[in-house]
């Protein structure tokens, strides 16, 4: 879910974890997440930094700080490589951009969501929309009165100079990184790999202590988690690194990583078919029979926005094993209901 803990990885600064590689965590306003970690790659033609931040006071002041810790400024950095659209990752690249002139490059995958995002509307209205569809009307009405007379700046969300492709991206002074698409925790998030310095920024594909929110998006592929689960497996297969992730500590392993999240994600397969097995028919009821973060929590002991994360992260669960034929789907007066796949004996 969506906390990572008070741990020392949120204190300001820049952290060199790499040669030429420095680690700056950033503030995030209302997150649970606490920070975000942004990678200052030092090359021949000034800086390249993976991800950007929430265009924030905090974080700018921050960035700024870190920037000057290591002989730079803002004007310095050449070049934004950014994971994927979230607001935590995107938005700052945009305000630096309007200054200096900065490029901002961004998976292909995030067209479509970033289509919606440069409409004005009522922020997480789409969301609050498929949690109708997802039998969760009540939480719908929450997410609704949380949001209240908010609306989407569209100009937060510019579009990119490049949209980034799967492939090599050389930087200036002979290092190379390779942009893997990895869809699931959004359609066009991508991770940068570098092979020979054996390091892999992460974003928020994999992260050191939580799972990645699953089904959070204004524009949903059919199929999220079972994307998300496929580019686990694809990032298995390729050489081990050190994990630089976006939230959390560096990690000495991916590939243990995400064994773990592909064990955990079994479970939960097991443990919501065997939900909708005991009686729990739409994806809300069957969250509610789940139990969520290390702590264990109830559905109804979360926040508005923790149970909306979860009932998206649900309805991705049942929307796989429906995939796999474990369970059957009927839309019910505009709701998914769900009911057991195994054929009868």
């Amino acid at each position: 879910m969506t906390s990572t803990g008070a741990g020392a990885w949120t204190h300001p600064g820049a952290f060199e974890v790499a040669p030429g590689v420095h680690r700056v965590p950033l503030p995030l306003p209302n997150d649970g997440l606490r920070a975000v970690n942004i990678y200052v790659l030092e090359t021949a033609d000034g800086l390249v930094l993976v991800d950007a931040g929430w265009a924030i006071p905090a974080a700018r002041e921050l960035l700024e700080q870190a920037l000057g810790s290591l002989g730079f400024g803002l004007a310095d950095v050449r070049r934004f490589l950014v994971t994927h659209v979230h607001r935590d990752h995107y938005t700052q690249a945009v305000t630096v951009r309007r200054e200096f002139g900065t490029h901002v490059g961004l998976g292909v995958g995030e067209r479509p969501t970033m289509e919606v995002l440069q409409q004005p509307h009522r922020p997480l209205s789409t969301q609050a929309e498929h949690l109708r569809v997802l039998g969760a009307d009540a939480l719908a009405q929450e997410v609704d009165q949380m949001m209240g007379h908010a609306q989407n700046d569209p100009s937060h969300w510019e579009l990119p100079d490049q949209w980034l492709v799967e492939g090599p991206v050389a930087l200036p002074g002979g290092r190379t990184l390779e942009a893997v698409a990895t869809p699931g925790h959004t359609a066009g998030h991508l991770v940068f790999h570098d092979l020979e310095g054996q390091v892999l920024f992460a974003g928020d594909h994999v992260l050191p202590t939580i799972t990645p929110s699953i089904g959070f998006e204004p524009v949903l592929s059919p199929n999220p988690l079972g994307d998300f689960l496929a580019s686990l497996a694809l990032v298995r297969r390729r050489p081990d690194a050190l994990l630089l992730p976006a939230h959390g500590d560096v990690a000495p392993s991916v590939h243990v990583r995400v064994d773990e999240l592909i064990a955990f994600h079994g479970s939960r397969l097991e443990e919501t078919e065997r939900a909708v097995q005991a009686g729990a028919c739409t994806p809300h009821e069957v969250a509610g029979q789940l139990r969520w973060t290390r702590r264990e929590h109830r559905l109804a002991d979360l926040d508005t926005f923790n149970a909306m994360l979860a009932t998206f992260e649900t309805g991705a669960h049942l929307v796989l094993l429906e995939a796999q034929g474990r369970l059957t789907r009927t839309l019910v007066d505009g709701v998914d209901h769900y009911a057991d796949g195994s054929p009868a004996t």
